[in-house]
C-alpha cells in the first residue's frame, strides 16, 4: 500500500512563495507519474501539475504556468511543488497524487491511484 504524506503549506501573503513536499513510501515510487491537485472552499477539486516517473516531463494547468514548478527526487521517493508569485486565487488545500502508470498523461486525464492527506495553502491579499 502506497502512502503519500505531505509537508509543507501555510499561509503567505499575495506575491510570496512556499513550496510543497510529498513523501512517499510502501511502493514502486519511481514507476509511477505525480503530481498535485487542489480543492478550493466551494469549488471542484482540479489539476495543477503533473510529472512522468522520470523528472523529465512535466505539465501544469495554465493558470499556474510560468509561477509553479513540479520536481522530484526518485532517489529519495519526494515530490515537490515549488510555487511562487502565488495570488489569492491560488489559495485551497492541495494534494498530493500518484498516477497509474508511467507518463504524466495518468494523472492529467486519468483517475490518480494515491492520494496524499491534502495541505491547505493559503495567500492572502
Amino acid at each position: 500500500q502506497v502512502q503519500l504524506v505531505q509537508s509543507g503549506g501555510g499561509l503567505v501573503q499575495a506575491g510570496g512563495s512556499l513550496r510543497l513536499s510529498c513523501a512517499a513510501s510502501g511502493g514502486s515510487f519511481s514507476m509511477y507519474a505525480m503530481g498535485w491537485f487542489r480543492q478550493a472552499p466551494g469549488k471542484e477539486r482540479e489539476f495543477v501539475a503533473a510529472i512522468n516517473w522520470s523528472g523529465h516531463s512535466t505539465y501544469y494547468t495554465d493558470s499556474v504556468k510560468g509561477r509553479f514548478t513540479i520536481s522530484r527526487d526518485n532517489a529519495k521517493n519526494t515530490l515537490s511543488l515549488q510555487m511562487d508569485s502565488l495570488k489569492p486565487e491560488d489559495t485551497a488545500v492541495y494534494y498530493c497524487v500518484s498516477g497509474s502508470g508511467a507518463p504524466f498523461t495518468t494523472v492529467v486525464q486519468g483517475e490518480p491511484t494515491y492520494w496524499g492527506q491534502g495541505t491547505q495553502v493559503t495567500v492572502s491579499s
